[in-house]
């Protein structure tokens, strides 16, 4: 946990070039999965730590294909803000098990989709 709320904070930039927006989107993907251990011991994940990596990665895939510069920056603007919340322990167990939406205990067809399809479910 932090020591400090600051200890985490990093400084709002715009990258000059691809190189530079390349090597902050590296360090900040390499920030989270060095975290991986800590977030799954903070939060109480029931995932191996391989699993949290293995999110981690695809949430960075996802974006793999951004080709403004401008984009990359506040993609890395948001990051750089859900590290620094999830480090700080200012999230809360849902929030981080958001991301495992397939393999979280309640399933995301938790709710019925409409009222007729939970009236015929049987559930009130």
């Amino acid at each position: 946990m932090a020591i400090s709320p600051t200890q985490f904070a990093v400084t709002t930039k715009q990258s000059a070039n691809w190189a530079e927006a390349k090597q902050r989107v590296l360090a900040a993907y390499r920030n989270w999965i060095r975290a991986a251990p800590e977030i799954q011991t903070m939060y109480s994940v029931p995932h191996p730590v391989s699993a949290i990596r293995s999110r981690i990665r695809q949430e960075f895939e996802r974006h793999r294909y951004v080709n403004k510069l401008p984009v990359v920056d506040v993609l890395l603007l948001q990051s750089n803000a859900d590290y620094q919340e999830t480090m700080n322990f200012w999230r809360q167990t849902n929030h981080v098990m958001s991301y495992f939406k397939e393999e979280n205990f309640r399933g995301e067809k938790r709710l019925p989709s409409n009222f007729l399809a939970g009236f015929l479910e049987g559930r009130n």
